[in-house]
This record gives structure tokens, C-alpha cells and sequence, in this order.
């Protein structure tokens, strides 16, 4: 269901960590997941997938450039000193006790996803998957302000937002801080409605600290700031989920509108993108700006 570049779109969606397909061309993966996010968004909203316009700005591929190293990716550790300083920053705001948040600089993975499972009543070996997968990808993307790497995944979604101007840009897990830094880079960019889910942008001494731009003013009372073109923004978290800590971005971002809560998984689901986009709080945030009744 890939639409030609001159039809007008409602809806451009932003993905998070883990859709890096190195076997498919970027613009067929964007192409499926065009077809996927459409699906679960409409399933929410009790409506035809026919009725929702939907682009998906995909930026995996730019994450990983270059051919990739037989390997390099297979390890079950984090290697990137970045990686580990956000994920000991993560474990110490989850309240993990210290031993264990300092010591994920040096201990190995399995320890601290063990913590984070046993927590949030999680599989163990789902939950280190996970954690890998998260903080390698976020390393790579905050790791620079002037990174080229973080210039054109920022970039993309930019372009892609210029190309189609959605009344709506969905934006889910990393995903939220790359259209976060590319709406305050691009101000010219206006957009009605922002919807945040599964955010970490707020997450003290990780995320929060390496925005672009800054927050303003001195610790503790630093505050990020809705991007200037963004009429309305909207977060959406689970109560229950790890990435998305602390789960109300208003307490760090002025010009919020609405910090909701919604339970969206019943087992290992917390962080995916299709229980955010198919939850009761999506759906009800959406449908006025789409036009649509149920």
C-alpha cells in the first residue's frame, strides 16, 4: 500500500529501535510497515485500514552504514561505552539498587536484564534481547551532537514530514527523540499534532542530558520545550513500561498537553509499537484530527 509522493497524507509514523531489515531494500521495508502500522492504527480506531492515510519515515538502515561486519552485531554484551552509560542511567531510574546500576558499566547483560525482569515480571531472555537491541541503537544515535549519523536520521524524518505535512506525526520509542530534535530543527515544519509513545525523552542523566537542543535552565529544574511548529502535543505510556521512564514527559517538557496512561500489554508487549497504536488512548487521541467516526 505504498502511495505516490503527490496524495496528500494525514498521518507520517516514526519507528523506534529494532526495524533495521539488512535483506530488504529501505524502501521495501518502509513499504511494509506502511501496511503494518496502518493495520494496527485502524484495528484501534474500529475503522477500514482504507480510511487512514498513513507514511511510515523509516531510518534504521542509516544507523547502521556500511556493509555490515560478520559478528559485530551477534555479541551478547554491550560494547559501546555510551550504551552502557544509558543503560546504567535507565536501571538507576527504574530504582534498581546501586551495585547494580553502577555496576552495568562493567557486570554482564544477562545480570541487569535479570533485575529488569524479574521487576516487571518479564522473560528473562526476551528482556536481555531487548535491552541489547535498545541501548546499541540509542548509543549510536545520541552518542554525537554532531554526528553525521544522527544528522541524517534526523534529516529523513524531517523530509518526509516536508514532503507530505500530516496533520499527525506518530512517533514511538527512539522514534520520539529523533522527531523531537528534527521538528525543533526544522521549526518551519507545522504539525497539529504530536503523539509521543513509549518515550524515553525524559530519562534524567541519559536521554534528557544529550537532547538538541539543550534543555534550558540548571539542574535539577532543566526543561526541554514543545518544537515550535507542533500545534498540540500528546504522550502516551504505559504504566508498565521500563523505556518509557518516567512515563509523564510533562514534568521535563514545557507546552505538553496531554500525559496519558494506558495499559496496552497483557505479557512481554510493553514497549511495542502496535499495542501503542491500537490502545483506546491512540484512538481517542487521533480520531478528531482524522476526521473519522467510528
Amino acid at each position: 500500500m505504498s502511495r505516490s509522493s503527490g496524495e496528500p497524507l494525514t498521518v507520517v509514523a516514526v519507528h523506534g529501535v529494532g526495524y533495521r531489515d539488512a535483506r530488504a531494500t529501505a524502501e521495501d521495508v518502509r513499504a511494509g510497515h506502511i501496511q503494518s502500522w496502518t493495520r494496527h492504527l485502524a484495528d484501534g480506531m474500529g475503522i477500514e485500514t482504507a480510511r487512514l492515510a498513513l507514511d511510515f519515515a523509516y531510518y534504521a538502515h542509516l544507523l547502521h552504514p556500511g556493509p555490515t561486519v560478520q559478528g559485530s552485531e551477534d555479541t551478547e554484551e554491550l560494547q559501546d561505552p555510551v550504551a552502557k552509560e544509558l543503560m546504567a542511567a535507565w536501571l538507576l531510574c527504574l530504582g534498581a539498587p546501586r551495585p547494580v546500576a553502577q555496576g552495568a558499566l562493567t557486570m554482564p547483560l544477562r545480570y541487569a536484564a535479570s533485575w529488569v525482569a524479574e521487576r516487571f515480571s518479564l522473560d528473562g531472555r526476551l528482556t536481555q534481547l531487548f535491552i541489547r537491541v535498545f541501548f546499541r541503537e540509542v548509543a549510536i544515535y545520541l552518542a554525537d551532537v554532531d554526528s553525521p549519523v544522527r544528522a541524517a536520521v534526523r534529516e529523513e524524518v524531517a523530509a518526509r514530514i516536508a514532503q507530505h505535512r500530516p496533520r499527525v506525526v506518530l512517533a514511538h520509542s527512539l522514534g520520539t527523540v529523533v522527531t523531537y530534535e528534527a521538528l525543533h530543527a526544522h521549526p518551519e515544519l507545522q504539525v497539529e499534532l504530536l503523539v509521543t509513545m513509549g518515550s524515553p525523552l525524559a530519562l534524567p542523566h541519559g536521554v534528557f542530558s544529550r537532547l538538541v537542543p539543550a534543555p534550558a535552565g540548571a539542574p535539577p529544574a532543566r526543561l526541554g520545550v514543545r518544537p515550535a511548529g507542533v500545534a498540540r502535543w500528546v504522550n502516551i505510556a504505559d504504566p508498565g513500561d521500563p523505556v518509557a521512564i518516567p512515563p509523564r514527559l510533562a514534568r521535563a517538557f514545557t507546552g505538553i498537553g496531554e500525559d496519558l496512561t494506558d495499559p496496552i500489554h497483557p505479557t512481554f508487549g510493553f514497549h511495542h509499537a502496535k499495542n501503542y497504536l491500537s490502545c483506546k488512548a491512540t484512538a481517542a487521541t487521533l480520531t478528531p484530527y482524522l476526521g473519522l467516526q467510528r
